[in-house]
This record gives structure tokens, sequence and C-alpha cells, in this order.
């Protein structure tokens, strides 16, 4: 039952960093007003390639 739920939470939390990386740009424009999008958009992809593996982790250490 706690694995399951541990798994489900890995998913959604691995979903969300892949949403991250691949929305970036969009994101960038709806969430920031500064000039520089650029370094914004790397930042952005960069934190949702974090979550993802974070949340692949959560689902490997859960199933293994």
């Amino acid at each position: 039952m706690i694995n399951t739920i541990f798994v489900t939470m890995g998913t959604i939390i691995t979903l969300l960093g892949t949403v991250m990386v691949f929305d970036a740009r969009t994101l960038t424009k709806k969430l920031f007003s500064f000039g520089d999008q650029n370094e914004a958009t790397s930042g952005l992809k960069i934190i949702g390639f974090a979550i993802a593996i974070i949340g692949a982790l959560i689902i490997y250490f859960n199933i293994r």
C-alpha cells in the first residue's frame, strides 16, 4: 500500500519535471517579466531535470 503511494508520488513528480523541461520557454514568458529570458529558460530546464531525476529515484527505490 505504501509502495503504491510512493510510486504514484514519484510518477507525478517525474511528470512535473518533464513538463517543466519541455515547456520552459512558455513558463518563463508567463511567470517572469525580466528581459533575459534565455537564462531563466535554462534555469527552469535544469530545475525540471533535477525534479524529474528525484521522481525517478523515488520510483526506482520503491520498486526495487
